[in-house]
This record gives C-alpha cells, sequence and structure tokens, in this order.
C-alpha cells in the first residue's frame, strides 16, 4: 500500500473523457454532468487513490435542443436521437479504444446511460470483456419494447445484440458475452426486460438479493462473472444505483437503493480485485442535485475504484 493510502506500488494512469450527452433521456441537463464531476474535485480525488490523471475534454456534442427529435431505429419500433447517439458513441468508442492502446484506464464521464455503448465498444474492440452494471434499471429494452424510446434505456441490450439491435456494428460489442455480465443492485425492471431476462445468460443480482446475502458477497461474485476467461471488464456505474436520499441529482431515481458506505465498500472490492479496463460515471444531472452531492459522490467513488483507501 503507498503512502498516500491507495492500493498497490505502481501508479495507475487514467484518462478522463467527458461525453456531455442527454439525447438518450426526456430529462435535460445530465449533459452537463461531467462539469460537476469535475468541479467536484474528481482530479484531487484520483490523485489521492494514487492515480496520474489527464483530462482529454469533453467531446463536442451538439445540443439536444438543436437536433430533429423525431424518432429513428434500427430496424423498427422508437428510439430518440438514435443518429445523434450514433454519432457520440462511435467518436467515444475510438477515444476509449486509443486510450487503452496508450496505456491508460478510460473513465468517462456522461452524460446519460446512452454513452455506454460507446465506452464498452471501445473498450472490448480488441480484447474479451466482461461488465459489471451497477445500476436500478436493466438498461435491456429495445425500440420495439421500449415504454419511452429513451435510448438511455437500451445500453446494454444495444452492446448485447438483443433482438433489433443485432448487426447494428456501431452498437454492438461482439467480444463481450451475456454470460460475462452481472447487473448489481437491480430493483425497477420492465416487464419485457423480465422476460429477456430469465431466458438470458446474464446475471441479475436485485437488491433483494443483497439484503439476503450482503453487498460484499454479492460484489465478490460479479466479479467472478466478469472475470471468467475474460482479459479485464468494465464498470459501468450510474448513480441512480445509489438510494436517492445519498444521491438526488439523478434523472429516473428509484428508492431502496444501496447506502454510503455500501458503495464505497463496492468500490474498494473493484480496486482490490484490479482487473477493471475501464469505467464510466453516468446520469449526474446537477440541475436535479442538491449543492453537487451527487457529483461529489461520484468522484468518492471514482477513487474507491481506483484504489483510495482510508489507511
Amino acid at each position: 500500500m503507498s503512502e498516500n493510502g491507495s492500493v498497490g506500488e505502481r501508479r495507475q494512469s487514467v484518462r478522463i473523457i467527458g461525453a456531455p450527452t442527454d439525447y438518450g433521456q426526456d430529462r435535460r441537463g445530465v449533459d452537463m454532468g461531467p462539469s460537476a464531476i469535475r468541479y467536484g474535485g474528481l482530479s484531487e480525488g484520483l490523485s489521492e487513490a494514487g492515480v496520474d490523471d489527464e483530462d482529454a475534454g469533453d467531446l463536442l456534442v451538439p445540443r439536444a435542443e438543436e437536433r430533429d427529435a423525431q424518432y429513428r431505429t434500427p430496424s423498427k419500433g422508437k428510439a430518440k436521437f438514435l443518429r445523434e447517439t450514433e454519432d457520440v458513441c462511435s467518436r467515444l468508442a475510438t477515444e476509449v479504444r486509443e486510450s487503452i492502446a496508450d496505456g491508460y484506464t478510460p473513465l468517462v464521464l456522461g452524460g446519460d446511460h446512452s454513452v455506454a455503448i460507446g465506452t464498452v465498444s471501445g473498450s472490448a474492440a480488441d480484447a474479451e470483456i466482461g461488465a459489471i452494471w451497477f445500476d436500478a434499471h436493466g438498461d435491456l429494452n429495445t425500440p420495439t419494447t421500449t415504454p419511452s424510446g429513451n435510448v438511455h434505456g437500451m445500453p446494454l441490450a444495444a452492446l448485447l445484440g438483443v433482438k433489433e439491435w443485432d448487426g447494428v456494428d456501431w452498437a454492438n460489442a461482439p467480444s463481450l458475452s451475456p454470460e460475462n455480465v452481472a447487473i448489481v443492485g437491480l430493483r425497477s425492471v420492465d416487464d419485457a426486460e423480465r422476460e429477456l431476462l430469465r431466458d438470458s445468460e446474464i446475471t441479475a443480482f436485485t437488491m433483494s438479493e443483497i439484503d439476503d446475502r450482503g453487498l460484499d458477497e454479492v460484489v465478490d461474485d460479479a466479479l467472478a462473472i466478469a472475470n471468467n476467461g475474460t482479459e479485464g471488464y468494465h464498470v459501468s456505474l450510474d448513480l441512480d444505483w445509489l438510494d436517492p436520499t445519498i444521491a438526488p441529482g439523478v434523472g429516473t431515481p428509484v428508492r431502496g437503493g444501496v447506502d454510503y458506505r455500501e458503495a464505497h465498500h463496492a468500490m474498494e472490492q473493484v480496486a482490490v480485485d484490479g482487473g477493471m479496463r475501464s469505467m464510466e460515471l453516468v446520469e449526474v444531472n446537477p440541475t436535479l442535485d442538491q449543492h453537487n452531492e451527487t457529483a461529489e459522490l461520484a468522484v468518492e467513488l471514482a477513487a474507491s475504484a481506483f484504489g483510495k483507501r482510508i489507511l
């Protein structure tokens, strides 16, 4: 352990990439998430974790108000701002892939959760990877099952090529297999997602299971799933995974999430495991927040995931 309380002897290099998009959901403001997270002390938090960080700035993302909001879709159904989401995610995938090739661990700042399509596609471009989805939601809707048309409820389905997402080159991550995907903290699922999960090799750990078994044991299982036969894994941290009493600044809050200490412990388990290949922080909406506390919590959790410790 290093003098600053971080895990490991070799300093890790992290490249921060902002993806300030709100194309994936109805509630405006989440595009300001990257700025709020940086303002919340991200560079300082990573430094305290013993990490060397390089900030690549934000992708250029035109505002949703300047774009055509009509529904578009890979084949049928409905998906809002799909053309714009494709553009952002394609460019983000390139940034993530190049960051890994340069020896960095990419840390992507959303933006809504649709940006995960780009982050994971880039991370999986040259390796077989797993994924741990810390989220209240399944993100497994498709353009024909979505109740809203919002792509932030579809990224995992897109990456795995579910139904009409199958064969959509910019969205699919063929080296990500369902049996290496674990959703942790699930508590809000649409009927179509529930049916898909029952027939899928994805492992979903609900909050009820966390209550029964404890988060420590569940996260250990999730890490084993994501590591099984892979070259590392992606961590997708949606801030609505946490209970809204401690993370109010999210667009789709769901009561009954993990608490402050549980969240930190889960990220500490990720750091100790050492297999994280890429990470994203998504759905921080400062217009819904209180004194930037959700963004600051995102910073704290990222620092824990990269190795910050009390001692």
